[in-house]
């Protein structure tokens, strides 16, 4: 008798990996704000970043990456102290990438002043699309671009560093900065007993000739690995900045001992640590009590970085969903055909598009600050409400993404389980959601004018969108009340719509409207999809997310 043959390993009704792609070109929304924000002549550049990081062989390091962890070794074989930190070579090479595109250094001239152009904006294209492969390694690459700004504090020490800072060179080699081909930085600010609380620190700086040692802890030192450190300590004239190489001066291994590698809900890639300074060489960067104000210019990019690379996350998952719904078959019809799939797609895709479209208006002001005393304010005003809304945004926005792939969503050989993991680190990192209002606040009550003018720019730009003026009298309103800080999450939320729905206005006007009339006129409901949108709003907004 024949016997039945079971084919169980025949694989249909899938689809197929979104790889191989150019991130760029394909993200029609992320092409429109970039040209509206001066970097259309970027296009070619960052359509081969696009396709580069878009490819099969990024996607693996990405992968590998993330399940081979960065461990710490204290000592070598034989007893000296190095406390190196081991990372597989797809952390290395993913490192490499970015470096050479000039992800960590291309906002700076090579003496350390600010590129200008739309540098800020291409640059912030790049940090986007990478964000989608492998956010973990991108946190070396922010603090090492944003160190420049308070180096420049401290010119000779700027006049040291920044060549090797200035290559395109990845060197990651446990050697004096001074013999490397490239270098990367990293900080070091919050301890044990304060946390945000930095003038809580207890870490002490001694003065040894013209430079200092310093001894105490930091509770998180991000990037144990770079090669040199920005640092707070306590000095004669209180909290100040110092420089930190992990080489002292005569090529000896620097006293920065690491105690662990912290073990982290996601940034698996990434190392970060508990340490010990033991007579660490340093020098000061900045005024002896100025330490906060010095490396606040650090803080202000890195909260810029976290924006960025939010909207990246949630830019990748509504990619996938979207992909995956074009390919999947359920009750006889696509998943992107069926009604109550689109509603949550194209609510997700208007959520994006605003997203970039205001990140890439906030790195406008960043190119332009120098020059501009509006656009400087709105970078302070701006900066710490769009890390609000848009970093605490992603972590739901990315479990709707994986709930669009069912089961698939939830597994860890997909990337989306790896994003939803990522993206919590974006809103407790450079400052949580409550010190992010308080930050508003403080620039409120400290450039009052400055501020009105803002808001009073932001009205005319929203004008006849729905809500927008009743959002602006909300806003001015929650501002001036005395106990403000009562009602500070709400008002910081609706400023962050309200220059969302600015900058989107100035991108597609037609999708500015409906995210208006849905998140500004009316409070948007707790889940995706729960809003109505026409039909051909929804055809739109789905084509210009990932055109077939």
């Amino acid at each position: 008798m024949t016997q039945p043959t079971f084919s169980t390993h025949e694989v249909f009704n899938q689809s197929p990996p979104f790889e191989d792609v150019d991130l760029f070109t394909l993200d029609k929304p992320l092409v429109a704000a970039v040209a509206a924000n001066g970097g259309g002549s970027a296009q070619g550049e960052l359509a081969q970043f696009g396709k580069h990081w878009g490819s099969s062989a990024m996607a693996e390091r990405g992968r590998i990456a993330n399940e081979n962890t960065p461990k710490l070794r204290t000592f070598d074989s034989r007893g000296n102290r190095r406390d190196v930190v081991e990372f597989h070579p797809a952390y290395h090479e993913l490192m490499a990438h970015s470096a050479h595109a000039g992800v960590h250094n291309s906002t700076w001239t090579t003496d350390g002043k600010p590129a200008g152009g739309a540098a800020e904006v291409v640059r912030a294209a790049k940090f986007y699309i990478a964000a989608q492969v492998e956010t973990g390694h991108l946190c070396p690459i922010t603090m090492t671009r944003a160190a420049v700004a308070p180096l420049a504090s401290q010119p000779d020490l700027m006049a040291r560093t920044m060549p090797v800072i200035a290559t395109r060179s990845y060197d990651p080699s446990f050697m004096p900065w001074w013999e490397k081909r490239g270098m990367t930085l990293g900080m070091g600010m919050t301890e044990k007993q304060g946390g945000t609380d930095v003038r809580a620190n207890i870490t002490r700086a001694a003065r040894d000739g013209d430079a200092y040692r310093i001894t105490g802890h930091k509770w998180f030192m991000s990037a144990p690995m770079c090669d040199a450190f920005l640092v707070l300590a306590q000095a004669e004239e209180g909290l100040s900045c110092f420089f930190m190489p992990r080489f002292a001066p005569d090529g000896s291994v620097n006293a920065i001992h690491f105690q662990r590698l912290k073990d982290k809900l996601g940034n698996r890639s990434n190392a970060s640590s508990e340490v010990e300074f033991h007579g660490a060489y340093a020098e000061r960067i900045g005024e002896e009590g100025k330490g906060i104000r010095t490396i606040i210019q650090m803080v202000q990019l890195t909260r810029q970085d976290c924006a960025i690379a939010s909207a990246g996350l949630m830019r990748s998952g509504l990619a996938h969903a979207l992909h995956h719904a074009r390919h999947r078959s359920v009750f006889q019809k696509h998943l992107a055909d069926q009604p109550l799939m689109q509603a949550v797609l194209s609510d997700m895709a208007l959520h994006v598009e605003a997203s970039i479209a205001l990140v890439m208006r906030l790195c406008r002001a960043f190119d332009r600050t120098p020059d501009d005393a509006k656009e400087a304010a709105y970078m302070r005003l701006l900066t710490p409400a769009i890390k609000y809304w848009t970093c605490k945004s992603a972590p739901g926005f990315l479990y709707e993404a994986m709930e669009c792939l069912g089961g698939n969503g939830y597994v860890e050989e997909g990337i989306l389980a790896r994003h939803y993991r990522e993206s919590p680190v974006n809103a407790i990192w450079e400052g949580s959601g409550n010190v992010m209002c308080l930050d508003v606040l403080r620039a409120l009550s400290r450039e009052a004018d400055a501020a009105a003018a803002i808001l009073q720019e932001l009205s005319g730009e929203t004008q006849g969108l729905p809500g927008a003026s009743e959002a602006v009298a909300f806003i001015s309103k929650a501002f001036r009340r005395p106990d403000s800080e009562r009602v500070a999450r709400l008002a910081v939320e609706r400023l962050a719509l309200l220059a969302a729905s600015a900058a989107l206005n100035g991108v597609m006007p037609r999708h500015a409207e409906r995210f208006a009339a849905t998140r500004l006129a009316t409070t948007h409901a707790g889940m995706y999809g729960a809003v109505e949108l026409a039909e051909s709003d929804m055809r739109a907004l789905l084509e210009r997310a990932l055109p077939h």
